[in-house]
């Protein structure tokens, strides 16, 4: 049978995914089985700490970091961060319908604001597959099987930061080691691929958030949960906040990315420059020490009662 089926049954040959240098790369968001401290006595869990992916479709080139939401604001600057290494952008982004990102509605591909603005920065294609379909982006999921198993085992990450510092570290490992499918390093496709990948553009998109607001009274600017202070100097004033808050051209406040939740994050000099402002605006004038008091003369007295008229 196995020598006739042959002869009776036309040819079924498989199809293989194969890729360009340059052409394509694959993105998701990795949700990590870990709980990492993230300060002020807090811990995150997988849920709520997502890993921006991307794997280049020519050299398998892979590259991961930790972000603290999965809103637009932290994908698109880690996605940003992922392109300024290698220097160069792939001519087309395949993502799944992650929500910062795009969506299937009405039976078509619907990008979103931001990412419409990013994708016209970058000068490239986003494709956006179905849900339900992690074949259409077998790279960059068989690239989260592999952080899981080679990756996660037996360690220990004392922040976010050194998750990242971690990570990093092993994707060099990662990269120069041997590839099965490629049957060679990532490492060595990877000068091809960025060759034929288009340059960056030369002003760069706008990532993170960027938010404009009113200062108030109390100079605290809330951000992803927490409260951030700001010089009382812009207090009543508009200010443009991208994690460092700017007014009238002037940076008012610089603070470390806070990825604990509900907590308030006060600058010394903020502070301190506050309390003088109060004590100038209410201060009260002292009173001298001697009071000098007018001595009004006796003959004003007879003068208004007129003690030298004539007596009744």
């Amino acid at each position: 049978m196995r020598e006739l089926r042959p002869v009776y049954l036309p040819p079924d040959p498989v199809s293989r995914a194969t890729y360009q240098a340059g052409e394509i790369a694959q993105c998701d968001l990795w949700f990590s089985d870990v709980a990492i401290p993230v300060g002020c006595g807090q811990v995150r869990t997988a849920t709520a700490l997502p890993v921006m992916t991307m794997v280049c479709g020519y050299s398998r080139w892979a590259s991961a970091m930790l972000i603290p939401i999965r809103s637009a604001e932290d994908p698109y600057a880690a996605w940003w961060h992922h392109l300024s290494v290698p220097g160069a952008v792939p001519r087309v982004f395949v993502w799944d319908g992650e929500g910062a990102v795009g969506r299937w509605r009405a039976r078509m591909p619907e990008l979103t604001a931001v990412c419409q603005a990013f994708r016209r920065t970058v000068a490239a294609k986003f494709v956006i597959y179905k849900p339900g379909d992690p074949g259409a982006k077998g790279l960059v999921e068989r690239f989260h099987d592999y952080l899981e198993r080679a990756f996660l085992p037996g360690r220990v990450f004392n922040s976010p930061v050194d998750f990242n510092t971690q990570l990093g570290d092993w994707l060099v490992i990662a990269n120069h080691r041997q590839h099965r499918v490629l049957g060679c390093r990532p490492a060595d496709r990877v000068e091809a691929d960025r060759a034929a990948i288009m340059p960056l553009p030369p002003v760069a998109p706008v990532t993170g958030s960027r938010t404009h607001a009113r200062l108030p009274r109390d100079h605290y600017m809330r951000l992803d949960s927490n409260d951030y202070s700001v010089h009382p100097a812009a207090v009543d004033r508009r200010i443009e906040v991208c994690v460092q808050v700017w007014c009238a051209g002037r940076l008012v406040a610089d603070h470390d990315r806070i990825w604990a939740k509900h907590q308030t994050i006060s600058d010394p000099e903020h502070v301190a420059a506050a309390k003088a402002m109060r004590r100038n605006r209410f201060d009260v004038a002292t009173l001298p020490t001697h009071v000098e008091v007018e001595q009004t003369s006796l003959t004003d007295y007879d003068a208004l009662i007129d003690i030298d008229g004539p007596v009744a």
